[in-house]
């Protein structure tokens, strides 16, 4: 089989609608120290850019595919896949048709383009994957081995990126723009086999020009811009500012390069495309209308873009040894989990108990050898027991913790360089060691107090009770005889005043003189305050 124009076109199209299938999935890979736009979608709407191509020989096709997505080009994920595409158009330019030896050398074209495209080259992102994965498909002979060969090279590349990246290894994730290419590989294999006419307009959605929320406030009056701003345009040079036959580009190159990073520059004739980082989007705009014209202008606030942090395990990095499962209910108790070391906090706690697939949810997101469960409440304990016997990709170990407080205090004692039966022993006798008691409202008239008073409670017991819910607190502090205790823990309920949770803190700490008591802001529904003694 060789490669004609209409079949070309046909390889592009399949290759933007398996990435449209997986948009979201590249997105979530993003590990830029706040995310650079998103991923999935810049590489889609430039793939997209170049679907309604038109072409009578191969060379004209490829010409008008990269044309397309040098306009469309979006984020530096996007202008390097625009890259790409024009180098395989310069390997087809003059074919009418291409068999596997014209194709393998266009591809070739491909990565050299892309290469240069980038000011600084890193390797261990889709610059890798794609040398990596042409490399081993070079001695192909026949298109559909070559695009056998090039996949499977690339899975193996985008696996090992971590290993070439410090910022994936510690993310847990492999090359977003890497996974992105992967996609589009996979879908020109496919329409290269099946052989189907890919409608243009069935991949060129509106989906990837969705409006992204913007949180507004993640910039506020008293925010310094740290990460600057995402600055991308189209510069036409002008020949009444440039002799445009001999004018020398690098003048504008080595001007972005000394004024920010992640850079992605080219030109195209009298197009130049830029991508690039910058504290001051208005003084690089300024300087580069010396040489010409603006065709298209985007600038960003990168501390303003934003996506949901999930994650398709297929492009997770290598499983870890150890993880932790928690369930807390309550911002603040959630994030001290997550500083603790918690991989995945689920929502949950009284009244709100979640199910066991909650659970095999977050064993798959942890993705180790080993998984701790900490369910942190009597009635979650058998689910997340049920779910451990279930989940087969993983050992599961549940710490019996009844109660936020033990949880907590079975994550302080968690020593990682032990085995995992000594491990899991030493946090189970850590829970088993505390106390923990609750103040939260009566609904009803009970022989410690009326419906709306608080009560102090122990497990099941109600051990005092008081209109004034400090109070209660301290009549609950007395009862478990928190003097006693080396350390006395608060976790501030969601509706407590922080002023008041402060003066009950102060109290205790005057009439248990011999304890170290330490307010957190738990954030926690159901109990106003969580008193756990060690």
């Amino acid at each position: 089989m060789n490669l004609n124009a209409d079949l070309y076109l046909n390889l592009i199209r399949g290759g933007a609608a398996r990435l449209s299938e997986s948009r979201e999935t590249i997105n979530n890979l993003n590990v830029f120290p706040i995310p650079d736009g998103d991923t999935g979608d810049n590489m889609l709407m430039t793939i997209q850019a170049g679907c309604s191509a038109s072409g009578a020989s191969l060379g004209d096709m490829a010409a008008d595919v990269a044309h397309g997505m040098l306009l469309g080009a979006r984020g530096n994920s996007g202008v390097i896949l625009s890259r790409i595409f024009a180098g395989i158009a310069k390997g087809f330019a003059g074919e009418n048709e291409a068999d596997v030896h014209v194709f393998s050398r266009a591809m070739k074209a491909g990565v050299k383009e892309a290469y240069q495209a980038v000011a600084q080259p890193v390797e261990g992102t889709i610059l890798t994957v794609l040398r990596e994965g042409v490399d081993a498909a070079a001695g192909a002979s026949s298109l559909e081995e070559f695009f056998t060969q090039w996949i499977a090279a690339m899975e193996v590349s985008l696996e090992h990126t971590p290993e070439l990246l410090d910022v994936l290894k510690k993310a847990g994730v492999v090359d977003s723009g890497g996974a992105g290419l992967l996609c589009i590989a996979e879908g020109m294999r496919d329409a290269l086999s099946g052989g189907v006419v890919i409608s243009g307009d069935s991949v060129i959605s509106s989906a990837a020009e969705k409006s992204h929320s913007v949180d507004f406030n993640a910039f506020t009056e008293d925010s310094v811009l740290e990460f600057g701003y995402c600055t991308e345009f189209i510069l036409r040079l002008q020949r009444s500012k440039v002799a445009l036959e001999s004018f020398d580009e690098s003048v504008i190159r080595e001007y972005l390069e000394g004024v920010g990073d992640s850079l992605v520059f080219f030109r195209d004739g009298s197009i130049i495309k830029v991508h690039v980082h910058t504290m001051d989007p208005g003084a690089v705009l300024s300087r580069c209308r010396e040489w010409g014209e603006f065709l298209t202008i985007k600038v960003e606030n990168m501390t303003l873009q934003h996506h949901e942090n999930k994650m398709d395990e297929r492009f997770k990095r290598t499983r870890k040894a150890l993880g932790i499962v928690a369930v807390a209910s309550g911002d603040g108790l959630t994030a001290t989990f997550r500083d603790m070391g918690v991989d995945v906090v689920i929502p949950g706690g009284q009244t709100m108990n979640p199910p066991v697939e909650n659970f095999l949810k977050a064993f798959d997101e942890v993705s180790a050898d080993v998984i701790l469960v900490l369910p942190n409440n009597s009635n979650i304990l058998l689910t997340a027991q049920q779910a451990a016997r279930m989940y087969e990709a993983s050992r599961v170990e549940v710490i019996p913790t009844h109660s936020l407080g033990e949880g907590y205090f079975a994550l302080a004692n968690i020593d990682a360089e032990a085995d995992v039966d000594t491990l899991v022993s030493g946090m189970t006798e850590a829970a088993s060691s505390v106390t923990t008691g609750t103040v939260s409202v009566a609904i009803r008239d009970c022989a410690q107090g009326r419906a709306g008073d608080f009560l102090g409670l122990s497990g099941k017991e109600i051990l005092c009770g008081s209109p004034v819910r400090a109070e209660a607190a301290e009549g609950l502090a007395s009862a478990l005889e928190a003097s006693s205790a080396d350390i006395l823990l608060i976790f501030r309920g969601m509706d407590v005043p922080l002023q008041e949770a402060e003066q009950l803190r102060a109290s205790l700490e005057k009439s248990c003189p011999m304890t170290e008591v330490i307010l957190i802001d738990g954030g926690q529904p159901v109990y106003d305050y969580i008193l756990v003694l060690c």
